[in-house]
């Protein structure tokens, strides 16, 4: 049995732009094409759409999934795989949305009562469920960061780059409690820890133009994975950081 690439759309929601441009790539080519220029695809390329849009839900590029399905000899074992995957992601997920919980209600307390957030002063608690985003991705938008980040961690170890990511996360944990304790983004506490991540950038890479550190500070809200990072950590935190750098910038670099 064969469906037309109009009917493949309906039933898996891909536009048949996005079909045709799989097609294009050689990521998945129609069972065969009519006389009149429509395009049929069979079982077999089902089950490979299927497959593809597994991946794509668990954030695999184009690139890498072209690899995965180029690379597989059983569709049956292939598909075991995606499953042990999806359940991994889902027992993440569930833990992440209770970590998230937690922080959420610790907020709201503190900022009733005035009391410290308990989970900030165990900050392991807000860990649970979070994986560090992938450096080359989110950094998608900037390239020189990307290779400079590449020189800086290609004689590191695997735990010396999971201690510079624990860092990282103890940091905007950090700025979390200023957050939720009222300090303004543009207040001296909060603009000595920008000063601080500003040292680590330009020790990373010197000569940041003005404008490329501004668009940083945009991509604390502005790309998915910088924001969910902090939203993971605090709700408001992603805005706030943003709002932190700008400052800082306004008052140091402009």
């Amino acid at each position: 049995m064969a469906w037309p690439i109009a009917e493949v759309a309906r039933m898996s929601g891909v536009t048949a732009r996005t079909l045709r441009h799989y097609a294009e790539i050689g990521l998945l080519p129609p069972a065969w094409i009519g006389s009149n220029g429509h395009r049929y695809y069979e079982e077999r390329q089902l089950l490979q759409l299927q497959q593809i849009l597994v991946l794509r839900a668990l954030g695999v590029g184009l690139t890498e999934i072209s690899r995965i399905v180029g690379a597989q000899v059983d569709e049956l074992e292939a598909l075991r795989g995606h499953h042990r995957r999806l359940v991994a992601e889902r027992d993440r997920l569930d833990t992440l949305a209770a970590t998230v919980s937690r922080t959420i209600a610790d907020l709201e307390r503190s900022r009733k009562d005035g009391t410290p957030m308990t989970s900030i002063n165990r900050p392991e608690n807000l860990f649970d469920g979070i994986q560090p985003a992938d450096i080359e991705s989110s950094l998608r938008d900037f390239p020189e960061h990307i290779e400079a980040t590449r020189l800086a961690t290609a004689e590191m170890t695997p735990a010396e780059i999971e201690a510079g990511q624990r860092e990282r996360t103890a940091r905007m944990v950090r700025l979390a409690e200023l957050m939720a304790s009222g300090h303004p983004a543009e207040g001296e506490r909060t603009q000595q820890m920008v000063a601080e991540d500003y040292r680590v950038l330009i020790g990373l890479r010197t000569g940041v133009p003005l404008d490329e550190y501004l668009a940083l500070a945009r991509s604390c809200t502005e790309n998915e994975q910088w924001s969910a990072a902090y939203e993971a950590i605090a709700p408001g935190l992603a805005a706030y950081q943003r709002a932190a750098m700008e400052a800082y910038a306004a008052a140091r670099l402009s």
